[in-house]
């Protein structure tokens, strides 16, 4: 089976992405005026821009820990001692709710039950006397990546397709078949692999031009919205808010499956035939020429193979940001994407990198709650910036230069060199 659905394998992107209708989920930095940084999004594989470094090749397989982490003291982290942590810690106590239960977990998620987490310093002494942390390091040595920016959108919509809403939104179809190799490669514990049945045959599922052109998809839709390109990048984010304008109700679409094929930047592809410059190619940028070719936009969209299915969840909180892969809420600017290969989900993660789109410092300890498509490699992250318009401007203006440190318990730490 392994065999059969070589290059079906896509990660799950739980993305993961204000609003007239509800306020921010958390206050939102405002930016100093900068050189534009072109970016499309949480899940571009757009080249950065010339001020950050090019991603290094993913990294393929397992890799020893060693390999990828560098054992450190807390005064190797530049800004450490700066940040209030905090404002890290209800992201931390969620970490807790889905690791307590693994061992290695256990000593510091039972420790943090104790301690006052209105006093700094004492959530600070907390962290250094449970963790021990790690520089992250890329296949080639270096200590800089890439970090990007998502968010949860909101979007216009309603339950009957009518008027302005002609654009689906869809739940994973009933022949799509996801397989968890996990349980006979223990290697392979964060790959899933999609497809479908042929005969006796597992054969690699729809693209998004073959789903559309041959209409594969109808009876899977949730709900229709008033913008195909708003529903493209709420695939793009992974989650997002559906107002429904006939039922005067919001609704969260949350991630639930894909097809299987990899992401592929439909920045990149305006770029490379000259449509938009590198500067230009940042998430306003392309949904501004969406906005000028209409008649272009399926040939634009259908650039990207890969299409996400949704489920739909009521908000009982409006405040709560969307689950992540660990399977707890995000907390915005508090919770990031990684690369479950080489950061645990649930670890704390320290950031040093700029604002977007500015040389402002941003460091800041984050925790690893969610993965996506496009976050690849020890060096790379995607910052979770919460939800609405004012996140949006930021998620899709980030492309910046990055450094991190994962925080480990005693158990999981690799030995010092």
């Amino acid at each position: 089976m392994l065999l059969l659905l070589t290059g079906v394998v896509a990660a799950c992107a739980t993305k993961p992405v204000q609003s007239p209708i509800q306020a921010p989920s958390a206050p939102v930095a405002s930016l100093p005026a900068a050189v534009p940084v072109p970016t499309e999004s949480v899940a571009s594989t757009s080249p950065p821009a010339a001020a950050a470094p090019a991603a290094p090749p993913a990294v393929a397989g397992a890799t020893r820990p060693a390999d990828f982490l560098q054992r450190v003291s807390f005064a190797d982290i530049p800004g450490w001692t700066e940040d209030d942590q905090r404002e890290a810690w209800p992201p931390l106590l969620a970490s807790c709710r889905a690791l307590a239960t693994k061992p290695e977990w256990k000593p510091a998620c039972a420790a943090a039950s104790s301690v006052d987490a209105t006093d700094a310093l004492t959530v600070r002494r907390f962290f250094e006397a449970q963790f021990v942390p790690h520089q992250l390091r890329n296949p080639d040595g270096s200590t800089q990546g890439l970090i990007t920016g998502y968010y949860e959108p909101l979007l216009r919509g309603a339950r009957k397709r009518g008027g302005v809403f002609q654009t689906a939104l869809h739940k994973p179809p009933a022949d799509l078949l996801t397989v968890d190799l996990a349980g006979l490669y223990p290697e392979l514990k964060n790959v899933r692999l999609r497809g479908r049945v042929v005969g006796n045959k597992v054969v690699p599922y729809f693209t998004r031009s073959e789903l559309d052109k041959q209409g594969l998809l109808s009876g899977a839709e949730l709900l229709w919205v008033d913008s195909p390109i708003e529903a493209f990048f709420l695939q793009v984010q992974g989650s997002g808010r559906v107002f429904l304008t006939d039922t005067n109700e919001t609704v969260r679409l949350a991630y639930a499956d894909q097809n299987g094929h990899p992401y592929r930047s439909i920045g990149r592809y305006l770029v490379d035939r000259g449509e938009l410059t590198l500067e230009q190619a940042s998430m306003q940028g392309i949904q501004a020429w969406a906005a000028s070719n209409p008649r272009r936009l399926k040939e634009l969209l259908d650039a990207n193979p890969s299409y996400v299915f949704f489920k739909e969840e009521a908000i009982s909180d409006p405040s709560i940001g969307p689950k992540g892969a660990l399977g707890v809420p995000l907390t915005a600017q508090r919770s990031i994407a990684i690369d479950p290969q080489f950061t645990p989900l649930g670890a704390p993660v320290f950031l040093s990198t700029t604002l977007p789109n500015s040389v402002v410092p941003l460091r800041r300890l984050m925790l690893a709650q969610d993965t996506g498509g496009a976050i690849r490699n020890p060096v790379r992250a995607d910052f979770f910036w919460g939800f609405g318009k004012d996140a949006g401007e930021l998620a899709g203006r980030m492309k910046q230069v990055t450094q991190m440190w994962v925080l480990l318990p005693a158990p999981l730490a690799v030995s010092a060199r």
